[in-house]
């Protein structure tokens, strides 16, 4: 007998969830059935719940501390997608892990929230799973030049430049909670690209150096970071960001002895994604385009390690280690160090070990 999809909520009902979740999940509905959909306020819980329901017709809408109580309560919930402000998604995201519901939520504070996540089971086996969100580990274009960074020989240098777009055309550019967060949005924005870079180099960042300045005026400081940075094995890097530039780019370079891999954000045939190259040692230079599809895969990866949980109770569950919260906490840990040093006139920082 075929085990029946598993039932989910989304808290939050904001641009991400509107933009993304929603479009995302309707592409795998076979898989998945959205039962609710949680916000503070009666509208936007109503206005995100219209939407789902072109795909998701029983999808019910809930507000309030009532309503949030009642996802709690409902035992055919079994996984939550946590779509809120960063300074409050932790909290809610323990809130519901202590009810025994299974999170996928963005990457914010981490330190405090991973103790009190382990402070919640006596017995290692109940835990439920914590998965991070907006994960740059699930796109195919990391995926896939992972793979060929073997061919490049041991790396000499790394490179990570992102001139972003965030103006007052972004849906995004006015949001609060990004202004009154610490770090701002080269923390909320940062910490994908640090991904980015873990996922390629496949070792962690030891140490960094960094400076950062403010100077558009209309962003939260600091809205510029330069910064040297060591990694384990030896190999150095540069990480430079600026939150909004008239002429963005997005690319990722590692230098090796044998050959470059390179992955550049882009488009083609109308669709945005990344073009991964690898540049050989004879010269030749082979070109793959990959359409953005990682929330689709994080989410596959949810709902099928969430299934698991539920056919193993009692047992403890590996999770998608890409999706390890542990793993969102190592990306943060590398900003963290970088925006320290900046505010220290780039002292070099180790990076907190998580």
């Amino acid at each position: 007998m075929a085990q029946a999809s598993p039932q989910i909520a989304i808290i939050g009902a904001g641009i991400f969830v509107k933009s993304q979740y929603l479009p995302r999940l309707a592409e795998i509905s076979e898989i998945v059935v959205l039962k609710a959909i949680w916000s503070r306020s009666e509208k936007s819980s109503r206005e995100a719940a219209d939407i789902a329901r072109k795909v998701f017709p029983n999808v019910e809408c809930k507000w309030g501390d009532d309503g949030l109580d009642e996802i709690i309560g409902d035992s055919n919930i079994v996984g939550v997608i946590v779509a809120l402000a960063g300074q409050i998604q932790v909290d809610m995201s323990l809130k519901l892990l202590k009810e025994g519901k299974h999170v996928l939520q963005a990457i914010s504070e981490v330190e405090t929230a991973l103790s009190c996540h382990t402070s919640l089971y006596n017995n290692p086996s109940a835990q439920s799973i914590w998965a991070v969100a907006e994960n740059y580990r699930f796109e195919p274009a990391f995926v896939e030049s992972r793979k060929l960074m073997p061919e490049i020989g041991d790396m000499m240098s790394v490179q990570v430049i992102v001139e972003g777009s965030m103006n007052s055309s972004n849906p995004y550019f006015s949001s609060s909670w990004r202004r009154n967060f610490t770090g701002g949005f080269i923390l909320d924005m940062g910490v994908h690209f640090i991904a980015g870079l873990r996922m390629l180099v496949g070792c962690e960042v030891a140490s960094v150096s960094a400076m950062t300045s403010h100077v558009d005026m209309t962003l939260p400081p600091p809205d510029t970071i330069s910064s040297l940075f060591q990694l384990e094995n030896g190999c150095s890097g540069v990480f430079v960001m600026l939150v909004s530039s008239k002429s963005p780019k997005i690319v990722w370079r590692v230098v090796g002895l044998s050959g470059t891999v390179q992955v550049e954000r882009g488009n083609k045939d109308g669709r945005h994604g990344y073009v991964a190259t690898l540049f050989t040692a004879n010269g030749e230079t082979k070109s793959t385009f990959y359409p953005f599809s990682g929330v689709t895969e994080e989410l596959k990866a949810f709902l099928s390690d969430i299934s698991r949980a539920s056919l193993q109770k009692g047992s403890k569950i590996e999770a998608e280690p890409r999706s390890s919260f542990v793993e969102g906490a190592r990306d943060v840990a590398v900003l963290d160090a970088m925006l320290e040093s900046g505010m220290k006139q780039g002292a070099f920082v180790k990076v907190k070990k998580v």
